[in-house]
């Protein structure tokens, strides 16, 4: 099993992203491939130059991925899951809120650890590789839609250019039909803005005009926040249960349980009622609002 954690990388570059793999499942194998593993993805993601822009190091999206492998299906043939969360600070406090978080089950990766992890941009050099290209740009995309309205546009093309160049592929995960709730569906969605501008509209408002404005006014900067959720509500008449609405819901549920838990009583019940209608999923959550004091 390796269950160790890799500390922040010397250069400022776009990200600043921990690996951990885990291989507990796997029996019978030389464990230093997989440290191998983790060390290669944790350079590959920190080392990259993703951007065309200067970071400094207290400006580095912070990122977080965690594979575990549950297979081995040849010598150098792995199968498993890859999660991934993305944060950002919170103007004038030391909170950082998560923007994405997601659960990739469609991991089925080839490495060999004495060979490089070769990246080039609209080229599939393995799955691997574009696995990681397309999260690495999707997360600086998400970083970008909260700092300004549709910010994040340049790098969704360039995780929709990764999802384009991955169909020649056998891996599962890059194509429509390989089911509703996968890498082509996140980037075709949240790209859609005739269908989906409430989504990349919220996620601007949120964050920018809401919670970077609470330190001034709480009151102020939650009713920013109400309004954004509340320009969900039309999305979900349209496309209840959208993939892309519970991945932001999936990041942000245990967030907006303690915003709102310090409104007042009738703001609770107003949140509440658009909450259990737009995110029913996690109706149980959104109760502790209305019982907290």
């Amino acid at each position: 099993m390796i269950m160790f954690f890799l500390g922040s990388f010397v250069y400022a570059q776009e990200l600043n992203c921990t690996v951990q793999v885990s291989s507990q499942q796997i029996q019978g194998t030389n464990k230093d491939v997989f440290t191998a593993m983790q060390q290669k993805i944790f350079e590959f993601m920190n080392t990259t130059k993703w951007t065309s822009e200067v970071f400094t190091l207290n400006e580095r999206i912070e990122v977080s991925i965690l594979i575990n492998l549950s297979e081995q299906i040849s010598t150098d043939e792995f199968r498993g899951t890859f999660q991934i969360s993305v944060r950002r600070p919170v103007y004038g406090s030391t909170y950082n809120t998560t923007i994405f978080t997601y659960k990739d089950n469609d991991f089925n990766i080839k490495f060999q650890q004495f060979e490089p992890l070769v990246y080039a941009e609209n080229t599939n050099t393995s799955n691997l590789t574009s696995i990681l290209a397309f999260y690495a740009n999707y997360a600086i995309a998400m970083d970008y839609e909260t700092f300004s309205p549709n910010g994040g546009d340049v790098y969704l093309r360039k995780s929709l250019a990764v999802v384009n160049s991955a169909q020649s592929l056998s891996a599962k995960g890059w194509k429509a039909f390989d089911g509703t709730k996968n890498r082509y569906w996140l980037i075709e969605n949240y790209l859609n803005k005739s269908q989906f501008a409430p989504l990349r509209n919220c996620m601007y408002q949120y964050h920018r005009e809401g919670f970077d404005k609470m330190h001034d006014d709480a009151d102020a900067g939650r009713a920013k926040i109400t309004e954004a959720l509340l320009g969900l509500e039309k999305l979900h008449t349209n496309y209840p249960n959208s993939f892309n609405v519970q991945q932001f819901f999936n990041a942000k549920v245990d967030e907006i349980v303690k915003v709102y838990s310090k409104a007042k009583s009738d703001e609770k019940a107003r949140i509440v009622t658009l909450l259990n209608k737009i995110d029913p999923g996690h109706q149980s959550k959104y109760q502790k609002i209305l019982k907290s004091k």
